[in-house]
């Protein structure tokens, strides 16, 4: 694929397994992602909206982020208020990107499946943290 952005660009449906390997729990967030362009060709604003369960319990979830050209195809992506998250290159198929937080470190794994489905795994690990997230996207 020529560019990160483009496809990204659409809604997707959203399939996340959340695991706390510290506790041995698991938690499921099930919903869209729709990543628009607010300008063309300028940034993708990225919103995820559904439901996150935990411990039997299900509540609405949602979280945003912006996309934005970073050159040659690759991406950089920012937390909804601004402050940089990690870089993206979906140009080989397949990228890995740290984002140290805190005493915290988060490793995510991107892997692009098919022109319509794409896979991330985000390994958080830390003095207070022991997480792997596991994320499905199918374009709709």
């Amino acid at each position: 694929m020529a560019d990160t952005l483009g496809y990204l660009a659409g809604r997707w449906q959203v399939e996340r397994t959340v695991y706390d390997l510290s506790q041995d729990r698991c938690g499921t967030f099930r919903g869209t992602a729709d990543f628009t362009h607010e300008e063309p060709g300028v940034e993708l604003r990225h919103v995820e909206r559904g439901e996150f369960t935990w411990g039997g319990k299900t509540r609405p979830a949602s979280r945003e982020h912006l996309f934005e050209p970073a050159g040659g195809g690759a991406a950089f992506v920012r937390f909804a208020d601004g402050r940089p998250f990690h870089s993206l290159d979906l140009r080989d198929g397949r990228y890995v990107a740290d984002h140290p937080c805190a005493e915290d470190v988060y490793r995510g794994e991107f892997s692009v499946l098919a022109t319509d489905s794409w896979r991330v795994v985000w390994t958080v690990r830390g003095p207070a943290k022991d997480l792997r997230l596991e994320t499905l996207h199918h374009r709709i």
